[in-house]
């Protein structure tokens, strides 16, 4: 499976919204991505987006594109958590390939209230899950840092490094919401307890903000003239295997091993052919456990391994250059394609200030629930 990348776009996250829509921060993103790509938006003939709560409850593509002015062709909700942004890459790939669309707009965003909308729920894990205290994602990923330690004795420390290498990287990116508050290892450590053993500074800042990347196949890409190489979709691999904790095949590894396995195969490439990791970071204890998933290292081995590279912009092997989600902060859906968008600006050389070093290619991961969703790509320059 191969797509070219065009043009990407990103609202820059902030705190709060008042009296903006989820829509207006859709439209932005594309905006900003259609600009970015230098064509005009009659180009676009499909649309994927995602699931918009307490918004817009149906129909979601329909209104979404007779806000942006589009007719497509092809148009549909990912609805994969965190994992939606990359699972949107390939499918607009998939969709090119069998001619239902030529030039396809992904795009997610969220406004940020004070009082956050809410939608009914009537999933089992209502029942057979949150009446025993399993409730929210810091409860359930406390539960996977506390497995991963039981089983493989890491630290909280180790953990603590991951979050420190996030803050760090941020500090070479204006737009991220940590950027100017750096915090070492020891500040990790001193952030109160959120979800024992969770520290709150091991946790994504909930922003508002908008993402947005154009697919389109090779040959219109080559026929295009844009202000930037394309970057291109090589390999992808997707796998769902629960929902509720109670349901997880394991707590120490999850779907995210099979499908990076399937789009490095498709690619090609091995792990060690990797250039650059745009890895999805809503918790310190998800980005260890998709380093072990990757094959980078041995389960339960992350710090030792973190310990002998330079993970930096400027390193052997830049691990979430902008900072990540854990670094810029997660803007609700978006915060999984943010990894897309970054690693897109890091393989054509426009990720100014923090530039890793002759990246050719990226591995890109987003997970949605609690490891429970799980979409990866493989990212090439052009």
């Amino acid at each position: 499976m191969r797509a070219a990348i065009v043009g990407v776009g990103e609202v820059p996250p902030q705190r709060s919204t008042e009296g903006r829509t989820t829509m207006s921060f859709l439209a932005d993103a594309a905006r900003r991505a259609v600009a970015d790509a230098g064509i005009g938006k009659d180009r676009i003939d499909g649309l994927l987006v995602g699931p918009q709560v307490g918004e817009t409850p149906q129909h979601v593509p329909a209104t979404v594109a007779e806000y942006l002015g589009l007719q497509p062709r092809m148009a549909n909700v990912v609805d994969l958590g965190g994992a939606s942004g990359p699972g949107m890459v390939w499918r607009a790939a998939a969709a090119i390939a069998a001619g239902m669309a030529e030039t396809v707009l992904c795009v997610l965003g969220n406004h940020r209230e004070p009082v956050p909308p809410r939608s009914p729920n009537r999933n089992p894990i209502r029942e057979f899950d949150v009446p025993f205290g399993a409730s929210g994602a810091n409860t359930a990923y406390a539960l996977l840092k506390t497995r991963h330690m039981a089983e493989f004795g890491t630290s909280d420390r180790d953990f603590a490094e991951l979050a420190a290498l996030a803050r760090a990287n941020a500090q070479a990116n204006p737009t991220a919401i940590w950027h100017g508050r750096p915090a070492d290892v020891d500040g990790i450590l001193a952030s109160p307890w959120v979800a024992e053993p969770l520290h709150l500074a091991e946790i994504v800042m909930p922003v508002a903000g908008g993402d947005a990347v154009i697919v389109t196949s090779e040959s219109v890409a080559a026929g295009l003239e844009l202000p930037h190489a394309p970057v291109l979709l090589t390999g992808a691999g997707e796998m769902v295997t629960h929902r509720a904790m109670s349901q997880a095949p394991s707590l120490t590894t999850g779907p995210l091993r099979p499908s990076i396995k399937q789009a490095l195969a498709q690619a090609g490439l091995g792990i060690d052919g990797v250039g650059l990791l745009s890895l999805y970071d809503c918790y310190t204890v998800m980005l260890a456990i998709t380093l072990e998933d990757a094959g980078l290292c041995a389960p339960g081995r992350f710090a030792d391994w973190m310990r002998d590279h330079d993970l930096t912009p400027g390193g052997d092997l830049p691990l979430n250059p902008n900072g990540g989600q854990l670094g810029i902060g997660q803007a609700d859906l978006a915060g999984g394609l943010s990894h897309v968008v970054e690693a897109v600006h890091q393989l054509r050389g426009t990720a100014d200030g923090r530039q890793a070093r002759a990246a050719r290619s990226a591995l890109v991961t987003g997970n949605g629930a609690t490891m429970s969703e799980a979409v990866a790509l493989v990212l090439e320059a052009s």
